[in-house]
């Protein structure tokens, strides 16, 4: 292996005092020891800190924080008690404000370094009044623990169950689906699932919640279709649990980090929960991908309609669009969505939703949006607002092709990764469009992820 250029500053397990100047897209602490950068999880830019180095590569390292010599007014004291062992928050130990402030600055610097895209007003990130208990969605795996049954998240980068009696961003009623849920499991003696010798049956409890109807649905993963003890099961968990009307059992046999199979099964009550999000409502069934932050859902959703300003006559194309949301929202101003969404289940949830809201001018099919849309031009739709809300991996080129050759006046691009959204925006920026302006909106409170809104306009357009 060739020796790097400049010796390396640090060595692997000792101790440094380091100066904290910024943080990490992962929300880590970041500083230089002679100029050579470290990255310390649960350090605050401001802080001088000393630090364990734990890993070394050749141009940068990662150290475990022991102790913080002084301290950042931005440092707040995490309410979890697993917080330091947790993977599923890193920010709780910065103050609300001040993770704010860093998720746009991670917007603005994935548009200037990786979108080259300069003079793009970025907003001051939308935040919550109360940022805790917002998740309608809990999805926990069971393990073992001392020869118990456990249930809780994982460690970073494992698979180490840390059990868990509460979550502080969880809605409290999941809290109480998967503590009564594992009791019944065990009072029932129906086994765990364990991924090293791929046996035993529980693999996941899945609580969700409607957060405006109080309706709460139980999801259990299982390692196979035969689940012993059903009836007691079903009539244990609907005793126990408050507002039930919904237990459903998904198989899911695959050795496999994928949570769902393709097998479900309503074990008692109704097939999905309902819930609203402004004045519309949704069918959620097990599998339905439905924002797990209802209220900053609410907002990201106001924001996607400000952008694409629509008076009633436009005709507007809704790629990646799941179970309708943005489309449905989109379809109450709008003469005509039509929405594209490549899971099949995803588009006969969206149809439901478009029938039970009474929205007569949304349109739905299965396909990738990169197949699809080029179809829809060439059959003679012509959008005058075309929305994007892909994957973390942004948008395939084929469907940035088709945006461009279909020349809508504009495009809302709904994003949930900065680096992907910044080079997708310079594709666009490079083909015709200009960037006008980006909402960040938290919508995943006290983790790194946020969430964005982008308007584009036509160059052509703009220039009138």
């Amino acid at each position: 292996m060739a020796k790097p250029k400049f010796p390396v500053p640090v060595q692997k397990n000792e101790y440094y005092e380091i100066d904290i100047t910024g943080l990490g897209h992962e929300g880590e602490g970041v500083g230089k020891v002679e100029g050579f950068t470290v990255f310390v999880p649960r350090a605050v830019p401001g802080e001088r800190v000393k630090a364990k180095i734990t890993k070394l590569q050749k141009t940068y390292a990662f150290g475990r924080l022991i102790d913080t010599i002084t301290t950042s007014p931005d440092r707040a004291e995490p309410p979890c008690p697993i917080y330091h062992r947790c993977g599923g928050c890193q920010m709780q130990h910065l103050s609300y404000e001040a993770q704010l402030r860093h998720k746009r600055q991670t917007v603005v610097d994935a548009l200037t370094r990786i979108g080259k895209l300069e003079g793009v007003t970025v907003h001051e990130t939308l935040g919550m009044d109360e940022p805790w208990s917002y998740r309608n969605k809990a999805q926990v795996p069971l393990g073992e623990i001392d020869g118990r049954l456990a249930v809780g998240f994982y460690a970073p980068r494992t698979h180490e169950i840390i059990e868990m009696q509460g979550c502080p961003i969880q809605h409290p009623y999941n809290d109480e689906i998967v503590h009564a849920t594992k009791e019944i499991l065990q009072e029932l003696g129906i086994k765990h699932y364990d991924e090293q010798t791929h046996t035993g049956l529980v693999r996941h409890i899945i609580g969700r919640v409607g957060f405006h109807t109080g309706e709460t649905m139980v999801v259990l993963v299982t390692n196979g279709r035969k689940l012993p003890h059903v009836d007691a099961l079903v009539s244990k968990l609907r005793e126990r649990i408050p507002h039930l009307v919904s237990i459903i059992q998904n198989v899911n046999t695959q050795q496999t980090n994928v949570i769902f199979g393709r097998e479900t099964i309503t074990l008692w009550g109704s097939d999905s929960i309902t819930d609203t999000i402004g004045e519309i409502k949704f069918d959620i069934s097990a599998r339905s991908f439905f924002q797990v932050n209802p209220v900053q859902t609410e907002v990201l959703y106001g924001k996607t309609l400000e952008y694409a300003q629509l008076t009633g006559a436009e005709t507007v194309i809704d790629a990646y669009c799941g179970i309708g949301t943005i489309s449905l929202f989109l379809a109450q101003k709008a003469k005509a969505v039509y929405g594209v969404e490549v899971v099949p289940e995803a588009i006969e949830d969206a149809k439901k939703n478009a029938a039970l809201n009474g929205l007569e001018n949304a349109h739905f099919e299965v396909g990738g949006a990169e197949v699809v849309i080029p179809r829809w031009h060439s059959e003679g739709i012509k959008p005058d607002v075309i929305v994007v809300d892909p994957p973390r991996k942004g948008c395939e080129e084929e469907l940035l092709q088709a945006i461009v050759e279909m020349k809508p006046e504009r495009v809302v691009y709904v994003s949930c990764n900065p680096s992907t959204l910044a080079r997708d925006l310079r594709y666009l920026e490079d083909n015709g469009f200009r960037t006008v302006e980006v909402q960040p909106v938290d919508m995943f409170p006290h983790t790194f992820h946020v969430e964005c809104v982008t308007m584009l306009v036509r160059k052509d357009q703009s220039e009138m």
